[in-house]
Order: C-alpha cells, then structure tokens, then sequence
C-alpha cells in the first residue's frame, strides 16, 4: 500500500481535488433558490421593474434597482429588450405567483 501511495499519490490527490471541485461548481449552480430570470421587454426600465418586483421582497424601489444593477453588473443602469435579469423572489413563492407579479 505505502508504495501504491508513493507512486499515485498526486494522481490520488489531484482526482479527490477534482471531485470536490466538480461537487462545488454543481452545487452553486443548483443553488438558485430565491432568484428568477426576468426577460428585459421594450420599453421597459428598471424602475418599471422594482416597482413590479419590489414590494413583493420587503425592499424599496431604489434598493432593488440597486441589488439588480449590483448582481447584474448594470454599470449605468442602461438595460435593452431581450436582456436576461436576476431578480430575488421571496421565499415561498410559486412560480405560478411569479408570472403573475410579472403581468404574464
């Protein structure tokens, strides 16, 4: 055994590694509870936006165009129809009240 070890053992080490890098990468992008993807449509802002999404996650308009402009990486706040956004969504919520809160 102490010499399979000396032979493999940064084959051994560099396949654990890589397993629990792989679990890792899977489970972040499992992990996007509390969060929709919301199709940007013409003419509409981020502040038509908030004031769809807002009230719904206890935040004020100003604080979601910012958690959205911050998450998003929106430097000037300049979005264009087609553009994918993530929004938070309160816990609890189907995606049946979703699309309404969406006016879809």
């Amino acid at each position: 055994m102490k010499l399979i070890w000396e032979r493999y053992s940064y084959v051994i080490l560099l396949i654990a590694v890589s397993y629990i890098a792989i679990f890792a990468v899977i489970h972040k992008l499992d992990h996007t509870d509390g969060f929709i993807n919301v199709t940007v449509q013409e003419g509409e802002s981020l502040w038509e936006i908030a004031e769809r999404y807002s009230e719904s996650n206890n935040m004020s308009s100003q604080e979601f165009v910012h958690w959205v402009k911050q998450e998003n990486g929106i430097d000037e706040g300049m979005i264009n129809p087609g553009d994918q956004l993530m929004i938070p969504v309160q816990e609890g919520l189907t995606s049946t009240d979703v699309t309404v809160l969406a006016g879809e």
